[in-house]
């Protein structure tokens, strides 16, 4: 079975071999039902590893890498595909093909990029610790390295948490606001006082936009509002479960 996709209109232009997988088409069960990909779950292997095979087929790629993700600005080029669960990253940059560069996500923003004119791709796992630390600008920098050129960078969001679901308290306000002063305007009233709604996405897009990338391809989902379709965290802490499934985004270059 080939598992469902979304894929990014302006990186459908490019030709580029990508896609947004949902929750759906894979053999998981229970909470993690049925396309979990996240090697850190405590999902049967054996099913996750069968998720991933899917996935990579779905891409028509050779093989497909993800990266054991810690919340970071760092991001390493890849020259050759690893096994397992991969270096500690949360970016990665690649000019060989064949290889789909994956990004486990169930809530944080996953973007993937692609220089059609250097045909250099990347992908990036942004929470709200990396996107303030800087892992967004660290992978263009990366891709950058490989001869792509920011100006010539698609970008494409996929499935996120948005702002009407992403509750924060005022610590989070000041951390961002301090070191970006400008980013207050993406911080709205909550439901107390204490509280903000965050618009995590266009914080994003706009750390893209100040490191010289104009084109930014969003698909506008929320994780936690279409939990039924895609694995979210704050969806599973609301429901008392005690694990949840990772939603998979990846690019690959045609091998």
């Amino acid at each position: 079975m080939t598992p469902p996709r979304l894929t990014a209109p302006m990186l459908n232009i490019a030709g580029v071999s990508h896609g947004f997988f949902s929750r759906d088409g894979g053999v998981s069960s229970g909470v993690y039902r049925t396309l979990n990909v996240g090697l850190g779950s405590e999902d049967d292997p054996v099913a996750v590893l069968q998720n991933r095979e899917r996935c990579r087929e779905a891409l028509k790629s050779d093989v497909l890498i993800t990266l054991y993700q810690v919340h970071s600005p760092d991001v390493v080029i890849v020259d050759e595909p690893w096994r397992g669960a991969g270096p500690k990253a949360d970016g990665m940059a690649t000019t060989r093909p064949g290889i789909a560069l994956g990004i486990l996500t169930a809530d944080c923003m996953p973007f993937l990029f692609h220089d059609a004119h250097a045909q250099v791709i990347g992908a990036a796992h942004a929470g709200w610790r990396g996107a303030l630390a800087g892992v967004l600008e660290a992978t263009i920098g990366a891709m950058e390295k490989l001869g792509a050129r920011p100006e010539h960078i698609t970008a494409a969001l996929g499935p996120c948490l948005r702002r009407d679901n992403f509750e924060v308290g005022l610590d989070l306000v000041d951390a961002f606001t301090k070191e970006y002063p400008y980013s207050e305007q993406y911080f709205f009233p909550g439901v107390s006082p204490d509280k903000r709604q965050f618009d995590l996405a266009s914080f994003g897009r706009s750390r893209l936009e100040a490191a010289g990338v104009s084109v930014i391809d969003d698909l506008g989902l929320c994780t936690l509002a279409r939990s039924d379709e895609y694995f979210s965290y704050r969806a599973s802490r609301r429901a008392g479960e005690t694990d949840y499934g990772r939603n998979l985004s990846a690019i690959s270059l045609s091998p």
